[in-house]
């Protein structure tokens, strides 16, 4: 049973990826780091799955159970007001009868949107495009036949997997962009792509909202486009991926590795100065302070 409070959510999270403004999410992995982005002022929470599956001991790519997945997209969804949009790598199932019953259980959380990949654990061979459109369409007429429109953001990785050009791989991009539109995907997520005149080619030749990937920790020092550059090219949605988890994480092998090769504290005096900022962190964390 899906509530007028989760259709209303979503019709508002579909709006946002046709706005002049660009949808910015920072994708979190827990309570607290969804609230702190909630209370910053973020209109929606996406999560990172990576991230999810670290917080509890687990690497990426589907390996941790379903079942823990939902326990913590749960927590996110009861804490926050705004949209979630929740990361499910392949859909968590071995065929199309499995994945749809694990939709079925993601969308019982109160989320309105998913990821969904055509790839399996980043292999070079993609997912058949035909086979991938089929489970796109199976989640669309799940969701139709609960009552409610769920965002789906179908992710091509073939810049990642696919051998070949850059063109090449800009080309299976567009084709299986164009597909996956067409077999009821709202939005269409490319990455990683860096060069400009790539994204913008991708907006031209995709009908569809384009996600781009904007994660400063890859890409061999190359800096993606900023905000404003992304959407003055007409891309609708940016996604932080893991890299905010990741850098949380390297903060602490930071603080951890000069606290125990030096015995000083200024990594970590530096990141909590000034220290009410480190407080209202804290409060916005626990539902305290919002802004």
């Amino acid at each position: 049973m899906v509530s007028n409070i989760q259709k209303e959510k979503a019709e508002q999270f579909l709006k946002f990826h046709h706005d002049k403004e660009i949808l910015v999410l920072l994708n979190s992995w827990d309570i607290a780091s969804s609230k702190i982005i909630e209370a910053s002022g973020y209109k929606a929470i996406a999560t990172t799955s990576m991230g999810i599956a670290a917080c509890l001991g687990y690497p990426d790519c589907q390996i941790i159970k379903l079942s823990e997945m939902i326990t913590a997209i749960t927590g996110i969804v009861n804490n926050v007001q705004v949209p979630v949009s929740v990361d499910i790598e392949a859909g968590y199932g071995n065929n199309l009868n499995e994945i749809i019953d694990s939709v079925k259980k993601i969308i019982a959380t109160g989320i309105v949107g998913i990821n969904i990949e055509d790839s399996l654990d980043l292999n070079p061979a993609l997912i058949d495009e035909m086979e991938f459109c089929e489970r796109i369409s199976a989640i669309r007429a799940l969701s139709d036949s609960l009552g409610f429109h769920l965002v789906i953001n179908a992710r091509t990785d073939s810049f990642y997997t696919s051998s070949g050009s850059t063109h090449e791989k800009l080309a299976e991009s567009i084709k299986r962009g164009n597909k996956y539109r067409e077999a009821g995907a709202d939005c269409i997520f490319v990455q990683p792509v860096w060069e400009k005149e790539t994204i913008a080619t991708l907006v031209k030749e995709i009908n569809a909202p384009i996600n781009i990937l904007s994660n400063p920790g890859i890409g061999a020092g190359i800096l993606p486009p900023s905000v404003r550059e992304l959407q003055d090219l007409g891309v609708a949605r940016l996604s932080l991926g893991s890299g905010l988890m990741k850098a949380t994480l390297a903060l602490i092998k930071k603080v951890a590795d000069e606290l125990s090769e030096k015995g000083t504290y200024n990594i970590l005096k530096d990141t909590l100065t000034p220290l009410p900022d480190a407080a209202i962190a804290y409060k916005m964390a626990i539902g305290l302070n919002k802004f």
